[in-house]
């Protein structure tokens, strides 16, 4: 039994639960009861979210339980001791309950790379600020308010034990208003700018939208953005996988979007279709390019065309080229840039060029840190994440146009994108937790593809952006199967000022390119 402080009364006041009297008395009782009602809701939200909070309305469910929580917990202990005991309960039953949800930002954590903390800012850091944040502050409420309830402050206390109280108190109060302030940046929505002219106003006619539709059984978004809804559409598939390039499409692509109706589309597990990953073994490479022609119909339908383009950057060509393969009815033509060809042995070539790099520059470091991996296929998405670091040390030398460093400083596409308006807050995080997650899912899918023998033809016309700056290890089998590729007819752009991203590096040609080329070769003649 609990020694009580002489002077205090024994006797609870009548507004006082029983419970609470008890674990007053018994801190056991209290502990115990703590432990399993922080670790009860830790449970419920590994069931429902293994990933932690991935919508909006996650976000501010987990806010609210963690206060519910945190507040019952410190008035039951009626203790400070409650902000350290109700979080770490949450967290172990948290992190037991989500064992085995596949991707870096759930899985060990690894320190030792970039994208290694990365994965722990975006998988626990928002978690732990959107939910065991308010945990801590409602546990310091509550014992707060357990202790004036049971007993009044002595007045006659020192003017240290005062200015300690006010503090805290302080403290507690900038951590209220921020978390109000943190739900009101979470409920703030996401939207795309108008289509505007050349008098700042919205253009009539034409179409600026984030429009969620149901692609495979999931919810997934597009952008849609064009100054009329009569132009033909060009549905574009970003790279990865797991890139969102909403904001991307929206400010490179801008003089596209006045010829064409521009589809940008979030792919599932990818940006705001982030939530849609799970559950990650239905997320195969057949129901991607299922969902790809899934969309083109809808597409199609839509906007009431016979066809429709398709274009993909880096693993959009890989998607790309597989679903024109199986329909080709449905394309008027396919546009690859950064084109792939086959995945494992791009990796094993630069592989190969990294280890030459470290020999002659006697980086031993990269030497040894690459051969502890082994030749790719790498056992994890970090040991990717480390080479993709080292990738500019064997680019070859190449100045990009100025053009395109400013037009992305206008649209402020920095950080993978997340400051674009296409994201709510939530969505932010979705962005870089989708470029890891997504990723470790489908890219091992990938390893067993090689268009040199499995797309030998395609029965739709060929344009592929070719960039001078690219790597040996991506170029050398683009230019391989270009060469021996059947189609209809099929071109090659060669850019010296490009690399990877050649349609958007070179935005200002590839758009003289679709408008000069591919339509009158294609669109105008059907």
């Amino acid at each position: 039994m609990a020694t009580i402080a002489p002077g205090t009364s024994t006797a609870p006041a009548p507004a006082i639960p029983r419970l609470l009297c008890i674990s007053w008395r018994n801190r056991s009782i209290g502990f115990a009861v703590v432990v399993a009602v922080a670790g009860l809701a830790g449970f419920i939200v590994a069931l429902i979210m293994p990933r932690g909070p991935i919508t909006t309305g996650q976000a501010l469910s987990v806010m609210i339980l963690g206060l519910g929580v945190g507040f019952g917990a410190g008035l039951v202990l009626r203790s400070r001791w409650a902000m350290l005991l109700a979080p770490l309960a949450h967290i172990a039953v948290f992190e037991l309950g989500r064992m085995g949800t596949p991707g870096p930002t759930v899985g060990a954590i690894h320190l030792d790379t970039t994208y290694g903390v990365l994965a722990l800012l975006l998988g626990r850091g928002f978690h732990g600020i959107v939910g065991i944040l308010p945990m801590v502050l409602g546990a310091s409420y509550g014992a707060a308010f357990a202790r004036q309830f049971a007993s009044p402050p002595n007045q006659r206390s020192s003017i240290w034990l005062r200015l300690g109280l006010y503090a805290r108190r302080g403290v507690a109060a900038i951590l209220a208003v921020a978390l109000v302030a943190l739900a009101g940046l979470i409920l703030r929505p996401a939207s795309t700018p108008p289509m505007l002219g050349a008098d700042g106003k919205p253009v009539p006619g034409s179409i600026a939208e984030l429009t969620e539709i149901r692609l495979g059984g999931h919810d997934q978004w597009i952008m849609i953005r064009g100054a009329s809804v009569d132009k033909p559409v060009l549905l574009y598939l970003s790279g990865g996988p797991g890139q969102s390039d909403l904001p991307f499409i929206r400010v490179m692509f801008d003089n596209l979007a006045q010829d064409f109706v521009l589809v940008d589309w979030d792919q599932r597990g990818t940006g705001k279709s982030y939530p849609a990953l799970d559950p990650a073994a239905t997320w195969t490479l057949d129901q991607a390019v299922s969902d790809t022609v899934e969309l083109t119909n809808y597409l199609r339908a839509r906007f009431g065309e016979q066809k429709i383009y398709l274009m993909g950057e880096s693993w959009g060509t890989t998607l790309g080229v597989l679903a024109v393969q199986r329909h080709p009815e449905l394309y008027y033509a396919w546009i690859g840039s950064g084109q792939m060809v086959s995945q494992r042995e791009t990796d094993r070539m630069i592989y190969a060029d990294l280890l030459d790099y470290a020999a002659r520059t006697g980086d031993t470091a990269m030497t040894e840190r690459l051969r502890s991996y082994g030749e790719p296929p790498y056992q994890t998405l970090l040991a990717y994440a480390y080479v993709m670091q080292q990738y500019p040390k064997i680019e070859p030398p190449y100045t990009r146009s100025p053009a395109v460093d400013e037009l992305g400083s206008k649209g402020h596409l920095y950080f993978w994108g997340v400051l674009g308006t296409e994201y709510n807050l939530v969505e932010k995080v979705n962005v870089l937790r989708g470029l890891l997650d997504m990723s470790s899912v489908m890219y091992p899918q990938l390893q067993g593809i090689d268009f040199r023998h499995d797309v030998p033809r395609l029965a739709v016309p060929v344009y592929i952006l070719d960039g001078q700056g690219e790597l040996r290890g991506r170029r050398v089998l683009a230019h391989e199967w270009y060469a021996q590729l059947e189609a209809p007819h099929k071109r090659m752009y060669s850019f010296e000022d490009a690399g990877h991203s050649a349609a958007m590096e070179e935005f200002q040609a590839f758009h003289t390119i679709m408008t000069e080329t591919v339509v009158p070769e294609t669109y105008a003649n059907q």
